[in-house]
C-alpha cells in the first residue's frame, strides 16, 4: 500500500496464517539496490482450562475453573464463560458465582462457583475474544471418585503424570537389574578363565616333571649297559626328588 506524495510503503496481509511466517524484505530500486529485511512470526493463541477435559468435584465444594490464554499478540479484551452453551449470568438467583480475570502476556480467567450442586454439572466453555474457545466437563459427585477428584481449590490428580512416574520407576529398576546381571556374568567369566589357567599350569608342571624323569632314565641307560627296570628307576628318581637319601645307584652291574 502506498499513499500519493508519501514516503511510506505498507505491506498488509489479511487473514494471516502460520504458513505466512518468514523473512520479508523491503527493497529500494537504486544502484546498487538498498533493502531491509524483517522476520515475521505468525503465532496462534492457545486457550486451555487447567485440569481438563474432565473434572470431578465434591458436592458442596467450590468449583474453581481457570482458563489460560497464551501466545496471543495482545490480551483478549473480553473472556466469556458459558455453562451448557448458555452464557453465565453472574446476577442469577443461584448466586455464589464470581469471575476474576488477569490480563497480560499470559491472561488467566478464573470462574468460581460456590457450594456446588448437581445442577452445576455439565459443560463449561471459556471463550476469549481473540482466541479459540475451549471446554471442560464438570461432574458433581458425592464422596470420592476413583478416576480423578477436584476438591475445591486443590489441583486435580492427573493420571498421565502418575503413569509417566510409574514407567520411569520401572525403567530405572530394569536398568539396575541389567547392570547387576552384567557384573555377575563378568565375574563368572573371570573366575572361569582363572581356573582354566591354573589347570593349564598344573598340567604343564606335571609334564615337565615327567620329562625330567625320562631324561634321567635315558642318561642312566647310556652310561651303564645293564640297569634296573624302568619302573624301579622312576621310583628311585621320585624318592630322590622328595629329598630322601638313597644308597646305591639307579643302575647295577652283574
Amino acid at each position: 500500500m502506498h499513499s500519493p506524495h508519501a514516503e511510506d510503503w505498507t505491506l498488509r496481509i489479511r487473514y494471516a496464517q502460520r504458513k505466512d511466517s518468514g523473512i520479508y524484505e523491503c527493497q529500494i530500486s537504486t544502484t546498487p539496490p538498498i533493502g531491509h529485511s524483517v522476520y515475521l512470526n505468525i503465532v496462534e493463541p492457545i486457550t486451555e482450562v487447567i485440569g481438563g477435559p474432565e473434572l470431578h468435584i465434591n458436592k458442596g465444594s467450590t468449583i474453581n475453573l481457570t482458563c489460560i490464554v497464551k501466545f496471543a499478540p495482545e490480551p483478549p479484551p473480553t473472556v466469556i464463560w458459558s455453562h451448557n452453551r448458555q452464557v453465565i449470568n453472574f446476577d442469577s438467583p443461584r448466586g455464589g458465582i464470581s469471575l476474576v480475570t488477569e490480563k497480560g502476556v499470559l491472561t488467566t480467567s478464573r470462574l468460581l462457583v460456590q457450594k456446588a450442586i448437581q445442577q452445576d454439572s455439565g459443560l463449561y466453555t471459556c471463550t476469549p475474544s481473540n482466541a479459540n474457545p475451549t471446554s471442560v466437563r464438570v461432574h458433581i459427585v458425592d464422596g470420592e471418585h476413583p478416576a480423578a477428584m477436584h476438591h475445591g481449590n486443590s489441583a486435580p490428580l492427573q493420571p498421565p503424570a502418575m503413569l509417566s512416574l510409574l514407567l520411569l520407576t520401572c525403567g530405572v529398576l530394569l536398568l539396575l537389574q541389567s547392570s547387576a546381571l552384567a557384573r555377575t556374568d563378568t565375574n563368572t567369566h573371570i573366575r572361569n578363565r582363572t581356573h582354566a589357567h591354573q589347570q593349564q599350569q598344573h598340567q604343564q608342571l606335571q609334564l615337565n616333571s615327567r620329562q625330567r624323569q625320562e631324561k634321567r632314565i635315558q642318561s642312566c641307560s647310556h652310561r651303564r649297559p645293564r640297569c634296573r627296570p624302568p619302573e624301579v628307576q622312576m621310583l628311585v628318581v621320585a624318592i630322590r626328588e622328595a629329598g630322601v637319601t638313597l644308597q646305591g645307584d639307579l643302575c647295577a652291574t652283574d
